[in-house]
């Protein structure tokens, strides 16, 4: 019986370790494909350019649009999704705090938000476009992106307040504090480096999402000055230029996925290090 579970343990601690490095193996094959196609066709010109005539059939020119506009799309789109998120987060904690089940209920619907395919939000993008009238623009786009990542950053949020102390928030309210002063003075300070985290990822996200906007964002070689124009994205300057059957214009596609990459590794970086930064404050 001892043999079997001694057995048992290493097949559990073998399966563990192949499962943990493979992971890691996938990030750096990932890595080293990207950057060993990518980096040849990198420079500056690439960078800091706009596409030019015929750039897409291997003319000259850059992928500044998509650069910046993705910025646009992003940042809007994080922005609206921290003013719906962070109070529902809050609510969710505060407000709720003594009815688990509608907790539980609110917590599931968010997850199956979550877990529905970007291709879907941009068809309802799409439709809810039409709705109102609009067409393939910047304002599209964040709005779609937006209902993409809100339950993102509520969920990323949510886990991080549901590990803060009641006895925290009782305390609170013992000292006559409202629970709209718990909730902005107490709790979400106690959980802003658990918001940091949740609003890099949700960002991350929205940077890195073709579907939801192959519909409603639109696609130009210009960088847009008002929110009815459509704007380029990185993913969709990468998805454009990969269909092209021009070697050169590939080669660029992975220039682009470089930046697009270095991008999203800079956001993971800042987020471990704002969110240990932060984390000093935290009682626990």
């Amino acid at each position: 019986m001892r043999t079997w579970k001694v057995w048992e343990q290493r097949l559990v601690k073998g399966i563990s370790f192949l499962a943990a490095y493979s992971v890691i193996f996938i990030l750096l094959f990932l890595l080293f494909v990207v950057f060993s196609k990518g980096l040849k066709a990198l420079s500056w010109g690439t960078v800091f350019s706009l596409p030019k005539g015929g750039y897409y059939f291997g003319g000259e020119g850059g992928i500044l649009n998509a650069i910046v506009g993705s910025f646009y799309l992003s940042v809007g789109a994080t922005v609206l999704a921290v003013i719906i998120g962070v109070p529902a987060a809050l609510f969710i904690n505060v407000q709720l705090i003594r009815l688990k089940r509608t907790q539980n209920t609110i917590r599931y619907l968010l997850d199956a938000l979550w877990g529905i395919p970007s291709i879907v939000y941009g068809a309802f993008g799409f439709a809810l476009m039409l709705l109102l009238g609009l067409h393939a623009s910047l304002l599209a786009g964040i709005i779609t992106v937006a209902l993409l990542i809100t339950p993102i950053l509520v969920r990323a949020f949510d886990e991080v307040l549901k590990t803060i102390p009641v006895e925290l928030q009782e305390a609170s309210f013992s000292l006559g504090s409202t629970k709209t002063e718990t909730a902005l003075r107490v709790i979400f300070k106690q959980g802003l480096a658990g918001f940091i985290t949740a609003l890099l990822l949700a960002f991350g996200r929205g940077i890195g999402d073709a579907a939801s906007v192959l519909f409603t964002a639109g696609y130009t070689d210009n960088i847009p000055v008002t929110l009815d124009e459509p704007v380029a994205t990185l993913p969709l300057s990468i998805f454009f230029q990969l269909s092209s059957p021009i070697e050169e214009v590939r080669e660029r596609a992975y220039a682009a996925a470089v930046v697009l990459t270095f991008f999203i590794l800079l956001i993971s970086v800042s987020a471990r290090f704002l969110s240990k930064r932060y984390a000093k404050n935290i009682i626990k």
